[in-house]
Protein backbone atom coordinates (compact mmCIF):
# COMPACT_ATOMS: atom_id res chain seq x y z
CA UNK A 1 0.00 0.00 0.00
CA UNK A 2 1.11 3.56 -0.66
CA UNK A 3 2.93 4.71 2.50
CA UNK A 4 2.68 8.42 1.75
CA UNK A 5 0.70 10.56 4.18
CA UNK A 6 -1.98 11.16 1.56
CA UNK A 7 -3.07 7.90 -0.02
CA UNK A 8 -4.64 8.81 -3.33
CA UNK A 9 -6.57 6.26 -5.21
CA UNK A 10 -9.86 4.49 -5.68
CA UNK A 11 -9.95 2.23 -2.64
CA UNK A 12 -13.04 3.54 -0.86
CA UNK A 13 -15.32 6.52 -0.51
CA UNK A 14 -14.60 6.13 3.22
CA UNK A 15 -11.10 7.45 2.56
CA UNK A 16 -12.20 10.94 1.57
CA UNK A 17 -12.36 13.83 4.00
CA UNK A 18 -15.32 15.77 5.34
CA UNK A 19 -17.08 18.25 3.10
CA UNK A 20 -16.43 21.86 4.23
CA UNK A 21 -20.13 22.65 4.68
CA UNK A 22 -20.51 19.71 7.06
CA UNK A 23 -17.33 20.69 8.91
CA UNK A 24 -18.64 24.24 9.23
CA UNK A 25 -21.90 22.90 10.64
CA UNK A 26 -19.97 20.96 13.28
CA UNK A 27 -18.10 24.12 14.21
CA UNK A 28 -21.32 26.10 14.40
CA UNK A 29 -22.81 23.79 17.03
CA UNK A 30 -19.58 23.57 19.02
CA UNK A 31 -20.40 26.26 21.54
CA UNK A 32 -22.19 26.33 24.84
CA UNK A 33 -23.94 23.53 26.64
CA UNK A 34 -26.93 21.55 25.43
CA UNK A 35 -28.62 18.52 26.93
CA UNK A 36 -26.89 15.24 26.12
CA UNK A 37 -28.03 11.91 24.73
CA UNK A 38 -30.18 13.41 21.97
CA UNK A 39 -32.27 15.84 24.03
CA UNK A 40 -30.86 18.82 22.15
CA UNK A 41 -32.25 21.16 19.51
CA UNK A 42 -29.93 19.87 16.77
CA UNK A 43 -30.96 16.25 17.19
CA UNK A 44 -34.60 17.30 17.28
CA UNK A 45 -34.14 19.27 14.06
CA UNK A 46 -32.40 16.39 12.31
CA UNK A 47 -35.13 13.96 13.39
CA UNK A 48 -37.74 16.36 12.00
CA UNK A 49 -35.94 16.44 8.65
CA UNK A 50 -35.92 12.65 8.49
CA UNK A 51 -39.67 12.57 9.16
CA UNK A 52 -40.22 15.10 6.39
CA UNK A 53 -38.24 12.94 3.98
CA UNK A 54 -39.46 9.45 4.92
CA UNK A 55 -42.87 10.10 6.46
CA UNK A 56 -44.32 11.21 9.76
CA UNK A 57 -44.40 7.64 11.10
CA UNK A 58 -40.59 7.44 10.93
CA UNK A 59 -38.58 6.98 14.13
CA UNK A 60 -34.89 7.90 13.88
CA UNK A 61 -32.02 6.82 16.12
CA UNK A 62 -28.49 8.07 15.49
CA UNK A 63 -25.53 5.74 15.98
CA UNK A 64 -21.80 5.99 15.39
CA UNK A 65 -21.28 3.83 12.29
CA UNK A 66 -22.80 1.65 9.60
CA UNK A 67 -22.14 -1.67 11.29
CA UNK A 68 -24.07 -0.47 14.33
CA UNK A 69 -26.92 0.79 12.18
CA UNK A 70 -27.27 -2.54 10.39
CA UNK A 71 -26.74 -4.79 13.38
CA UNK A 72 -28.84 -2.90 15.92
CA UNK A 73 -31.58 -2.19 13.39
CA UNK A 74 -31.88 -5.91 12.71
CA UNK A 75 -31.59 -6.69 16.44
CA UNK A 76 -34.56 -4.41 17.06
CA UNK A 77 -36.90 -6.54 14.95
CA UNK A 78 -35.63 -10.08 15.53
CA UNK A 79 -35.41 -12.76 18.18
CA UNK A 80 -32.45 -15.09 18.63
CA UNK A 81 -34.37 -17.91 16.95
CA UNK A 82 -34.94 -15.88 13.78
CA UNK A 83 -32.93 -15.73 10.56
CA UNK A 84 -31.93 -12.94 8.20
CA UNK A 85 -31.61 -13.64 4.47
CA UNK A 86 -29.19 -11.51 2.48
CA UNK A 87 -26.90 -11.49 -0.54
CA UNK A 88 -23.57 -13.28 -0.17
CA UNK A 89 -21.85 -9.98 -1.02
CA UNK A 90 -23.66 -7.94 1.65
CA UNK A 91 -21.87 -6.22 4.51
CA UNK A 92 -23.76 -8.15 7.16
CA UNK A 93 -22.45 -11.37 5.60
CA UNK A 94 -18.94 -10.35 4.53
CA UNK A 95 -17.76 -7.25 6.37
CA UNK A 96 -19.22 -7.05 9.85
CA UNK A 97 -17.28 -9.82 11.57
CA UNK A 98 -20.34 -11.88 12.47
CA UNK A 99 -21.81 -8.97 14.43
CA UNK A 100 -25.42 -9.82 13.54
CA UNK A 101 -25.01 -13.33 14.89
CA UNK A 102 -23.27 -12.07 18.04
CA UNK A 103 -25.56 -9.17 18.97
CA UNK A 104 -28.90 -10.18 17.48
CA UNK A 105 -28.19 -13.84 18.15
CA UNK A 106 -30.02 -14.81 14.97
CA UNK A 107 -28.83 -16.75 11.96
CA UNK A 108 -27.65 -15.09 8.74
CA UNK A 109 -28.47 -17.03 5.57
CA UNK A 110 -26.86 -15.90 2.33
CA UNK A 111 -27.86 -16.12 -1.31
CA UNK A 112 -25.45 -16.22 -4.24
CA UNK A 113 -26.04 -13.37 -6.68
CA UNK A 114 -23.83 -12.22 -9.54
CA UNK A 115 -24.72 -8.53 -9.27
CA UNK A 116 -25.33 -8.09 -5.54
CA UNK A 117 -29.12 -7.90 -5.96
CA UNK A 118 -31.72 -10.27 -4.54
CA UNK A 119 -34.81 -11.53 -6.34
CA UNK A 120 -37.75 -13.38 -4.88
CA UNK A 121 -36.85 -16.56 -6.76
CA UNK A 122 -33.42 -16.59 -5.08
CA UNK A 123 -35.06 -16.48 -1.65
CA UNK A 124 -37.29 -19.50 -2.08
CA UNK A 125 -34.71 -22.00 -0.84
CA UNK A 126 -34.83 -20.35 2.60
CA UNK A 127 -38.62 -20.06 2.80
CA UNK A 128 -39.42 -23.12 4.87
CA UNK A 129 -39.71 -24.21 8.47
CA UNK A 130 -42.20 -21.50 9.48
CA UNK A 131 -43.65 -22.43 12.86
CA UNK A 132 -41.34 -25.46 13.19
CA UNK A 133 -39.37 -25.24 16.43
CA UNK A 134 -36.40 -27.19 15.03
CA UNK A 135 -35.75 -24.55 12.39
CA UNK A 136 -34.65 -20.92 12.65
CA UNK A 137 -37.55 -18.69 11.65
CA UNK A 138 -37.14 -16.56 8.49
CA UNK A 139 -37.82 -13.01 9.72
CA UNK A 140 -35.87 -10.38 7.77
CA UNK A 141 -34.77 -9.94 4.17
CA UNK A 142 -31.84 -7.51 4.02
CA UNK A 143 -30.89 -5.65 0.84
CA UNK A 144 -28.18 -3.08 0.15
CA UNK A 145 -28.90 0.09 -1.85
CA UNK A 146 -26.68 0.73 -3.77
CA UNK A 147 -25.31 -2.81 -3.57
CA UNK A 148 -21.75 -3.74 -2.74
CA UNK A 149 -21.35 -4.50 -6.47
CA UNK A 150 -22.27 -0.95 -7.44
CA UNK A 151 -25.68 -1.92 -8.80
CA UNK A 152 -28.98 -0.29 -7.90
CA UNK A 153 -32.46 -1.67 -7.17
CA UNK A 154 -35.37 0.07 -8.89
CA UNK A 155 -38.33 1.09 -6.70
CA UNK A 156 -40.33 -1.69 -8.35
CA UNK A 157 -37.70 -4.29 -7.44
CA UNK A 158 -37.68 -3.10 -3.83
CA UNK A 159 -41.49 -3.20 -3.69
CA UNK A 160 -41.55 -6.74 -5.05
CA UNK A 161 -39.16 -7.86 -2.32
CA UNK A 162 -41.11 -5.98 0.37
CA UNK A 163 -44.42 -7.46 -0.76
CA UNK A 164 -42.84 -10.90 -0.80
CA UNK A 165 -41.44 -10.44 2.71
CA UNK A 166 -44.74 -9.17 4.08
CA UNK A 167 -46.66 -12.04 2.48
CA UNK A 168 -44.48 -14.39 4.55
CA UNK A 169 -44.90 -12.37 7.76
CA UNK A 170 -41.34 -11.06 7.36
CA UNK A 171 -39.74 -7.60 7.24
CA UNK A 172 -37.49 -5.85 4.73
CA UNK A 173 -34.31 -4.16 5.95
CA UNK A 174 -32.21 -1.87 3.75
CA UNK A 175 -28.52 -1.16 4.25
CA UNK A 176 -28.32 2.37 2.85
CA UNK A 177 -24.62 3.07 3.28
CA UNK A 178 -24.61 4.47 -0.28
CA UNK A 179 -28.28 5.35 -0.47
CA UNK A 180 -27.52 8.84 -1.83
CA UNK A 181 -25.68 7.36 -4.81
CA UNK A 182 -28.66 5.11 -5.47
CA UNK A 183 -31.14 8.01 -5.29
CA UNK A 184 -29.10 10.02 -7.78
CA UNK A 185 -28.75 7.03 -10.10
CA UNK A 186 -32.51 6.42 -10.04
CA UNK A 187 -33.51 10.08 -10.20
CA UNK A 188 -35.87 9.34 -7.30
CA UNK A 189 -36.58 10.76 -3.89
CA UNK A 190 -35.43 8.63 -0.97
CA UNK A 191 -39.03 7.93 -0.04
CA UNK A 192 -39.95 6.45 -3.42
CA UNK A 193 -37.73 3.41 -2.95
CA UNK A 194 -37.97 3.10 0.84
CA UNK A 195 -41.18 4.02 2.66
CA UNK A 196 -43.39 3.98 -0.42
CA UNK A 197 -41.86 0.70 -1.62
CA UNK A 198 -42.51 -1.04 1.71
CA UNK A 199 -39.11 -0.99 3.43
CA UNK A 200 -39.52 -1.51 7.18
CA UNK A 201 -36.09 -0.68 8.63
CA UNK A 202 -33.45 1.48 6.98
CA UNK A 203 -29.80 2.07 7.84
CA UNK A 204 -29.20 5.55 6.41
CA UNK A 205 -25.56 6.41 5.81
CA UNK A 206 -23.73 9.62 5.02
CA UNK A 207 -20.14 8.77 5.95
CA UNK A 208 -19.33 7.59 2.42
CA UNK A 209 -20.77 10.80 0.97
CA UNK A 210 -18.98 13.63 2.73
CA UNK A 211 -19.90 13.25 6.42
CA UNK A 212 -17.39 12.66 9.21
CA UNK A 213 -19.15 9.83 11.00
CA UNK A 214 -22.55 8.72 12.21
CA UNK A 215 -25.46 6.84 10.67
CA UNK A 216 -29.19 6.74 11.30
CA UNK A 217 -31.39 3.75 12.10
CA UNK A 218 -34.78 4.61 10.60
CA UNK A 219 -37.83 2.58 11.54
CA UNK A 220 -40.23 3.53 8.77
CA UNK A 221 -43.07 2.06 10.80
CA UNK A 222 -42.82 3.56 14.29
CA UNK A 223 -44.39 0.54 16.01
CA UNK A 224 -41.27 -1.49 15.19
CA UNK A 225 -39.09 0.75 17.35
CA UNK A 226 -40.92 0.43 20.68
CA UNK A 227 -37.92 -0.99 22.56
CA UNK A 228 -35.07 0.22 20.39
CA UNK A 229 -33.87 2.90 22.82
CA UNK A 230 -32.80 0.11 25.17
CA UNK A 231 -31.13 -1.84 22.36
CA UNK A 232 -29.15 1.22 21.28
CA UNK A 233 -27.98 1.83 24.84
CA UNK A 234 -26.98 -1.79 25.43
CA UNK A 235 -25.29 -1.73 22.05
CA UNK A 236 -23.03 1.12 23.26
CA UNK A 237 -24.27 3.45 20.51
CA UNK A 238 -26.06 6.12 22.54
CA UNK A 239 -23.85 9.17 21.98
CA UNK A 240 -23.69 11.57 24.90
CA UNK A 241 -22.77 14.46 22.59
CA UNK A 242 -25.25 13.42 19.95
CA UNK A 243 -25.49 16.93 18.52
CA UNK A 244 -22.26 16.24 16.61
CA UNK A 245 -23.84 13.35 14.72
CA UNK A 246 -27.20 15.00 14.21
CA UNK A 247 -25.85 18.40 13.14
CA UNK A 248 -24.06 16.81 10.20
CA UNK A 249 -27.38 15.66 8.78
CA UNK A 250 -28.77 19.18 9.01
CA UNK A 251 -26.01 20.37 6.69
CA UNK A 252 -26.19 17.18 4.61
CA UNK A 253 -29.82 17.74 3.65
CA UNK A 254 -29.65 21.54 3.40
CA UNK A 255 -29.78 22.80 -0.19
CA UNK A 256 -29.53 19.17 -1.37
CA UNK A 257 -25.85 18.92 -0.46
CA UNK A 258 -26.19 15.12 -0.34
CA UNK A 259 -27.45 15.15 -3.94
CA UNK A 260 -24.60 17.33 -5.18
CA UNK A 261 -21.96 15.14 -3.57
CA UNK A 262 -23.44 11.85 -4.74
CA UNK A 263 -24.00 13.26 -8.24
CA UNK A 264 -20.32 14.13 -8.43
CA UNK A 265 -19.08 10.72 -7.28
CA UNK A 266 -21.48 8.96 -9.67
CA UNK A 267 -20.33 11.20 -12.52
CA UNK A 268 -16.69 10.45 -11.75
CA UNK A 269 -17.46 6.71 -11.85
CA UNK A 270 -19.00 7.13 -15.29
CA UNK A 271 -15.94 9.02 -16.54
CA UNK A 272 -13.70 6.31 -15.10
CA UNK A 273 -15.82 3.62 -16.75
CA UNK A 274 -15.82 5.32 -20.15
CA UNK A 275 -12.02 5.57 -20.11
CA UNK A 276 -11.45 2.04 -18.86
CA UNK A 277 -13.61 0.30 -21.45
CA UNK A 278 -11.36 1.75 -24.17
CA UNK A 279 -8.27 0.03 -22.74
CA UNK A 280 -7.39 -3.30 -24.34
CA UNK A 281 -7.39 -6.29 -22.02
CA UNK A 282 -9.48 -4.74 -19.23
CA UNK A 283 -12.94 -6.16 -18.52
CA UNK A 284 -15.65 -4.36 -16.55
CA UNK A 285 -17.75 -6.95 -14.74
CA UNK A 286 -20.77 -4.98 -13.46
CA UNK A 287 -23.08 -2.24 -14.73
CA UNK A 288 -21.81 1.09 -13.43
CA UNK A 289 -24.90 2.52 -11.76
CA UNK A 290 -23.50 4.27 -8.69
CA UNK A 291 -19.90 5.14 -7.76
CA UNK A 292 -18.16 1.79 -8.14
CA UNK A 293 -16.39 0.24 -11.13
CA UNK A 294 -15.45 -3.45 -10.98
CA UNK A 295 -12.71 -4.64 -13.32
CA UNK A 296 -10.68 -7.73 -14.11
CA UNK A 297 -6.96 -7.01 -14.40
CA UNK A 298 -3.80 -9.09 -14.57
CA UNK A 299 -2.52 -9.30 -10.97
CA UNK A 300 0.93 -7.98 -11.90
CA UNK A 301 -0.63 -4.92 -13.51
CA UNK A 302 -2.89 -4.34 -10.52
CA UNK A 303 0.03 -4.67 -8.12
CA UNK A 304 2.03 -1.97 -9.90
CA UNK A 305 -0.95 0.36 -10.09
CA UNK A 306 -1.76 -0.07 -6.41
CA UNK A 307 1.62 1.37 -5.45
CA UNK A 308 0.55 4.76 -6.78
CA UNK A 309 -3.25 4.60 -6.76
CA UNK A 310 -4.40 2.19 -4.10
CA UNK A 311 -7.55 0.10 -4.62
CA UNK A 312 -8.82 -3.17 -3.22
CA UNK A 313 -8.88 -6.67 -4.58
CA UNK A 314 -12.52 -7.75 -4.71
CA UNK A 315 -12.44 -11.37 -5.90
CA UNK A 316 -8.94 -12.74 -6.15
CA UNK A 317 -10.11 -16.01 -7.70
CA UNK A 318 -10.98 -14.17 -10.92
CA UNK A 319 -8.59 -11.19 -10.49
CA UNK A 320 -11.46 -8.76 -9.96
CA UNK A 321 -10.75 -5.36 -8.41
CA UNK A 322 -13.00 -2.60 -7.09
CA UNK A 323 -12.50 1.06 -8.00
CA UNK A 324 -14.52 3.57 -5.98
CA UNK A 325 -14.98 7.26 -6.66
CA UNK A 326 -15.79 9.87 -4.01
CA UNK A 327 -17.34 13.29 -3.62
CA UNK A 328 -13.88 14.79 -4.00
CA UNK A 329 -12.50 12.63 -6.83
CA UNK A 330 -11.22 14.80 -9.67
CA UNK A 331 -11.18 14.21 -13.45
CA UNK A 332 -7.41 14.77 -13.34
CA UNK A 333 -6.97 11.84 -10.95
CA UNK A 334 -9.02 9.64 -13.24
CA UNK A 335 -7.04 10.75 -16.30
CA UNK A 336 -3.69 10.08 -14.60
CA UNK A 337 -4.83 6.69 -13.32
CA UNK A 338 -6.28 5.49 -16.62
CA UNK A 339 -3.22 6.67 -18.55
CA UNK A 340 -1.04 4.64 -16.21
CA UNK A 341 -3.40 1.67 -16.55
CA UNK A 342 -3.24 1.97 -20.33
CA UNK A 343 0.55 1.99 -20.26
CA UNK A 344 0.77 -0.99 -17.91
CA UNK A 345 -1.74 -3.01 -19.94
CA UNK A 346 0.13 -2.24 -23.13
CA UNK A 347 3.37 -3.52 -21.61
CA UNK A 348 1.60 -6.60 -20.26
CA UNK A 349 0.02 -7.46 -23.61
CA UNK A 350 3.31 -6.98 -25.46
CA UNK A 351 5.08 -9.31 -23.03
CA UNK A 352 2.28 -11.84 -23.30
CA UNK A 353 2.45 -11.88 -27.08
CA UNK A 354 6.22 -12.26 -27.30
Amino acid sequence: MNSEREVKGFASDNNSGVHPEIMNQLLSVNSGHVLGYGSDIYTEEAEKIFRQIFGKDTKVYFVFNGTAANVLGITGVTNSWDSVITAFTSHIEQDECGAVEKFAGCKVLSVDTSDGKLTTSMLEKHMHGFGFEHHSQPKVISVTQATEMGTVYSPEEIKELADYAHSKGMLLHMDGARIANAAVSLGCSFREFTTDAGVDVLSFGGTKNGMMYGEAVCFLKARLSSEFKYIRKQGMQLASKMRFIAAQYIAYFKNNLWHNLASHSNKMAQILYQKIIKIDGVKVTQPVQANGVFVILPPEVASRLQKKYFFYTWNETINEYRLMTSWDTTPEEIFDFTELLKQEMSKFLRTKNV
